[in-house]
């Protein structure tokens, strides 16, 4: 290895040092492939207190999951750089063998065989004063993530799309003290009002001025000058993922959407391997799936990793038939 380890070229360069990018690359580099993670550390769970239903990793820190996950990689001989991929093309022209060439915010460069895109997405949150403080705290999405460590406390469900009624259901599950605030949301369907009343969920109608950490809860400030205490508020948000690196691949993507609600742009789209719509070019995470929570994108970059040594595989015995041609 050079004293840069970018002046290598490698089989497959990951941009984005998440679970997914993270466990790609250890399939990979088991696979004694050569691979480089870069990662720009703006790990979407990063406020979160911990990582949930990874089974044997309950309640991990996500800086100390993803530094064991460094670690591991380094033990196959997996290297990571710190660094923000700015520039992503295909160098090779058809017919060739692929090759993309990789650069990076500080003007560094390298080359790769492969591309693995592993890249977060960024939460667009309600425009309500508080909430991004509150994000990942006070403030929730995800039931799945956070409802355990909620349980029996006053969850409120902040009403902005038509998805409220799904999520109170989802959070009635773990607390019997669940109410609606209608804030800027639709209104709520006669069938969805009867069903909530009849588990015990109501509604608190006016918009939410504030919102403000209150001991280890949140209080509610609405426009019509009343407060509620609770011990979380729930919102959803809009992912974004950036197309800028995804666009001059010629990578399809799409915006994903929940009930006529548009939940996330910009999702690249991909087969049951991760592989995309460019040869050479696969995607796992929330770059795919940004809705989806830790345990299922380390899968998918699993699935990816694997995916993409065959492929290497391939291309290898291409290359050596034409070593043995050329010989004759």
């Amino acid at each position: 290895m050079t004293e840069n380890p970018l002046d290598e070229q490698y089989d497959v360069v990951v941009v984005g040092g998440g679970a997914a990018g993270l466990a790609g690359a250890v399939a990979l580099s088991r696979m004694r492939r050569r691979v480089l993670v870069v990662d720009a550390g703006q790990p979407r769970n990063a406020p979160a207190d911990g990582v949930h239903n990874l089974l044997a990793r309950e309640g991990t820190a996500p800086g100390d999951l993803l530094a064991a996950g460094r670690a591991e990689l380094a033990g196959y001989g997996g290297v990571v750089v710190d660094g923000r991929v700015t520039w992503l093309r295909r160098t090779s022209v058809d017919g060739e063998p692929l090759r993309f060439g990789v650069e990076l915010a500080d003007g560094r460069t390298t080359a790769a065989r492969r591309l693995l895109l592993a890249h977060s997405g960024t939460d667009v949150l309600p425009p309500v004063p508080g909430i991004a403080e509150l994000w990942g705290s006070g403030v929730l999405h995800c039931p799945f993530c956070h409802g355990w460590e909620v349980r029996d406390r006053t969850v409120a469900v902040l009403s902005t799309g038509p998805m409220t009624a799904h999520a109170a259901l989802m959070w009635r599950q773990v607390s019997d003290d669940v109410v609606v605030l209608t804030h800027t949301g639709p209104a709520v369907a006669d069938e969805q009002r009867e069903e909530l009343d009849a588990i015990g969920v109501r509604l608190v109608d006016g918009e939410v001025a504030r919102l403000e950490r209150s001991g280890d809860g949140v209080r509610v400030h609405l426009a019509t000058g009343r407060a509620l205490e609770v011990g979380a508020v729930v919102a959803a948000s809009q992912v974004r993922v950036d197309t800028s690196l995804t666009s001059p691949l010629g990578v399809e993507v799409a915006d994903v959407e929940v009930m006529g609600a548009v939940m996330a742009t910009g999702a690249v789209t991909v087969d049951a391997t991760g592989l995309t719509s460019a040869p050479g070019v696969w995607a796992a995470g929330n770059a795919a799936a940004p809705m989806t929570v830790v345990p299922a994108v380390t899968a998918a970059g699993m699935q990816a990793g694997a995916a993409m040594t065959m492929d290497l595989a391939r291309e290898d015995v291409a290359a050596a038939l034409r070593l043995q041609g050329a010989a004759r």
